[in-house]
């Protein structure tokens, strides 16, 4: 990875707190797993109810909460509401997460380093 010239404090402030608000809102296991859901397409929330066995109730909490921010869009089609991304960042999130969390060769895709800064900083 190439290393970026040095941004001012104040950005690297503003862009740390962005990430971390962004982090915040998938830092829950049901709307993370809503997320890996909606990474494969469009669901309605009954398929999402079934396929998650998270309730209706709290389900609908997490989805609305999702929305809120921006992450996802609905859109209802006679009696059933659908959801998918709106934000592809999540995509991109969900898809690291899934590397290193569930993918079972996920662990020869990427190669860690025991101390990743100070092999950066050439402190080996």
């Amino acid at each position: 990875m190439a290393q970026e010239p040095h941004r001012p404090v104040s950005d690297l402030l503003d862009r740390a707190a962005e990430a971390s608000e962004f982090l915040k809102k998938l830092a829950n296991p049901n709307r993370l797993m809503i997320a890996c859901a909606l990474v494969e397409g469009e669901r309605s929330v009954r398929e999402l109810e079934d396929s998650l066995g998270i309730r209706q109730p709290g389900l609908s909490q997490q989805l609305a909460e999702l929305r809120e921010a921006g992450l996802i869009v609905g859109r209802k089609q006679s009696k059933s509401v659908f959801y998918r991304l709106s934000d592809e960042r999540v995509r991109a999130v969900v898809s690291l997460l899934y590397t290193l969390f569930c993918d079972p060769e996920g662990e020869s895709k990427l190669r860690w380093t025991a101390d990743p800064i100070k092999k950066r900083q050439g402190h080996d």
